[in-house]
């Protein structure tokens, strides 16, 4: 069952229109009530949306990862081994840094064209 109501004659009706995308914007007075939260839980409960203000915290969402991939301790110290441990640089990454320390020559013709003037 909807729920019908008329803005006009309930006094402290606040209303929020969803959009053709499903997005919803609450008054800033209802967001201001809950403190400043980027999440809320959404759940449907006998025809109403029911919206639970969720505070992320990182840590617990480290700690979830590090769960969801099972890694070991073992795992953890081998990680931080191979990351502290020094790495020779790539092949390709020397040749370029190489290169680029080597001064430009000039084209063979301006080369020609200089040696000409100066006989």
């Amino acid at each position: 069952m909807v729920k019908v109501m008329n803005p006009y004659f309930a006094p402290n009706a606040m209303l929020a229109k969803i959009t053709s995308k499903n997005q919803l914007t609450l008054p800033k007075s209802v967001t201001q009530a809950v403190g400043a939260t980027e999440y809320f839980d959404v759940e449907a409960r006998a025809g109403q949306i029911i919206l639970t203000p969720v505070r992320i915290q990182r840590g617990d969402a480290v700690r979830a990862k590090l769960a969801e991939l099972d890694l070991t301790e073992a795992d953890i110290a081998d990680a931080v081994a191979w990351a502290r441990a020094p790495q020779a640089a790539p092949a390709m990454v020397a040749e370029t840094v190489a290169a680029s320390a080597v001064t430009p020559t000039k084209p063979k013709k301006a080369a020609a064209k200089k040696a000409q003037a100066k006989t």
